[in-house]
C-alpha cells in the first residue's frame, strides 16, 4: 500500500462528470454546477476539453415560452486518455456522475476503480457515490460488475461505492449547426431540470440542492420513464412521421388531432399497466397528469425537437427491453391490455426520417429493408425477439405490418 499522503483532501463540493455530452452538461453540470459545485468533466473528446478550460464556463440556452440563458462557471476538464488525472480526480471528489452511454460506462470503469483504490489509501473510510445518469436497465449492477473486476478482492465496494440509478426526463434536442458554428459549448434544453434519484443508493450524504429529487423505489420511476415518457416520445414519431412524412419537429406532428390523440391513447394504456404495478408509488390520476404534461412538454415549439432524433435508432427502441417491448413484457406479465402499444410499435417499421443534412442511420435502413424481405426473421436475428414468448407479439405485429403497407399503397392514412 502506497504512503499517506498529507496533502490528499477530499472536495465535497467537487463533482466529477463522464461525458461532456448533451446530458452532461445541459443536466448534470448545469445542475451541481449553479449549486455551487465545482464541475470537472471528462471527455475523450480534445476539443471539447481544451475549449472548456480555455473558458472554464459554458452557456445552457432554455427553451420555453420565454428563451433564457444560464452560464454554468467554475469549470474544467480533463481528458480521458489523461488516466493518472482522471484518477487524482476521482480520489477526491465529493461526488461523480457518469453520462456516457453502456460501452463506454465499462471502458471509464478501470480508471473509476484506480481512483477508488487512491481514495481508499488516503482516505479508506470515505465513501464515494456515482450518479449514473445512462438510458439504460440496471446500470448500477452492470457498473458493479466492471468496478469489481478491476478492484482488490478485498476491497468493500458495498460499503464506499454509491450506486445511484436515475430517471432522466429532460429533453436535449439536437443542436443545429448554425449554433455549433457559433459555440461549440453551447447546449439546448427545456427548462425541466429535475433529476430523479434512487435514495437508496448512496453511501454518502444525498446532496441537499435544488433539483435533485430521491425517491424510494427507483425501479417504479426508471419504468414510469421508460415506459410513458419514452413510449410517448417514440409513438409521436412514429405515428406522425407515418401521417405527415415532411414534417421535420415534434411539434409540428402533435398539432394534428389525430396524432395526439394517438399518442395519448398509447400512454394511458401504459399508464393503466404501470398503476396495476406500481399501485404504491402512483396513482392512475399521477400518471395521467404526467402524461398531459408531457404532451405539453413534446409541444414546445421553441426546443424544435426534431422527429429525426426521436425516433432514430430503431434496433435499440424497438428492441426486446426497450419502450414498447419493455411495456408490452411488463403487461403480458401482470394480465393488462397492451394492443394499443403493440399497434403503436408497428410504425416505427415505417420509419424513415432524416436528419438536417439528409441523412439516416445506415442501421435503420438495414432494420427496415430486413424487415420487409423476411419480418418473423429480422424480429428474432436483429431485434432480439423471443422465438416462443414473443410469438403472440410477432403475429399482431405482422397484422398491423401489413395493413400499414396496404394503406400506403392504397395512398389512405
Amino acid at each position: 500500500m502506497n504512503a499517506i499522503n498529507s496533502n490528499f483532501t477530499i472536495n465535497p463540493l467537487k463533482v466529477v462528470i463522464f461525458g461532456a455530452g448533451k446530458i452532461g452538461r445541459s443536466f448534470i453540470g448545469q445542475l451541481f454546477g449553479t449549486n455551487g459545485y465545482q464541475v470537472v468533466f471528462v471527455d475523450v473528446d480534445q476539443r471539447t476539453v481544451d475549449l472548456i478550460n480555455e473558458r472554464n464556463e459554458y452557456r445552457v440556452v432554455t427553451k420555453g415560452e420565454e428563451e433564457s440563458e444560464i452560464v454554468v462557471r467554475n469549470v474544467e476538464a480533463i481528458s480521458g486518455f489523461d488516466t493518472e488525472k482522471v484518477a487524482g480526480a476521482v480520489a477526491s471528489a465529493g461526488i461523480l456522475a457518469a453520462s456516457v452511454g453502456k460501452n463506454a460506462l465499462g471502458k471509464v470503469a478501470p480508471v473509476i476503480a484506480a481512483g477508488l483504490k487512491i481514495r481508499y489509501q488516503q482516505q479508506p473510510g470515505s465513501p464515494l457515490d456515482i450518479i449514473l445518469a445512462e438510458n439504460m436497465r440496471d446500470a448500477s449492477g452492470f457498473l458493479r460488475a466492471k468496478l469489481s473486476g478491476n478492484l482488490p478482492l478485498d476491497y468493500p465496494i458495498d460499503e464506499l461505492v454509491g450506486l445511484v440509478e436515475t430517471s432522466i426526463g429532460k429533453m436535449v434536442p439536437l443542436i443545429p449547426l448554425t449554433e455549433l458554428e457559433k459555440d461549440p459549448l453551447v447546449v439546448l434544453a427545456e427548462v425541466y431540470n429535475t433529476l430523479i434519484v434512487d435514495k437508496k443508493g448512496f453511501k454518502a450524504t444525498i446532496p441537499d440542492i435544488p433539483g435533485l429529487a430521491p425517491k424510494e423505489n427507483i425501479k417504479a420511476w426508471v419504468d414510469r420513464k421508460s415506459f410513458i415518457h419514452n413510449l410517448g416520445h417514440a409513438t409521436v414519431a412514429y405515428y406522425g412521421f407515418y401521417k405527415h412524412p415532411n414534417a421535420n419537429y415534434i411539434y409540428e406532428i402533435l398539432r394534428d388531432p389525430d396524432v395526439y390523440r394517438f399518442t395519448r391513447t398509447t400512454m394511458l394504456q401504459s399508464a393503466e399497466m404501470l398503476w396495476n404495478v406500481y399501485s404504491n408509488d402512483f396513482s392512475l390520476s399521477d400518471l395521467t397528469v404526467h402524461i398531459d404534461d408531457l404532451l405539453f412538454r413534446f409541444r414546445n415549439k421553441a426546443l424544435k425537437d426534431t422527429i429525426f432524433r426521436v425516433g432514430q435508432d430503431l434496433i435499440r427502441k424497438l428492441g426486446p427491453d426497450d419502450r414498447f417491448m419493455g411495456a408490452i413484457h411488463l403487461a403480458q406479465k401482470v394480465g393488462m391490455p397492451h394492443d394499443q402499444i403493440i399497434h403503436a410499435m408497428s410504425y416505427g417499421f415505417y420509419f424513415r426520417a432524416k436528419d438536417e443534412a439528409g441523412n439516416q442511420l445506415q442501421s435503420d435502413i438495414d432494420l427496415i429493408q430486413s424487415l420487409s424481405s423476411d419480418f418473423n426473421r429480422t424480429l428474432i436475428n436483429k431485434l432480439g425477439f423471443h422465438i416462443t414468448q414473443d410469438l403472440s407479439t410477432s403475429k399482431q405485429l405482422k397484422r398491423y405490418f401489413e395493413e400499414i403497407e396496404i394503406s400506403q399503397q392504397s395512398g389512405i392514412k
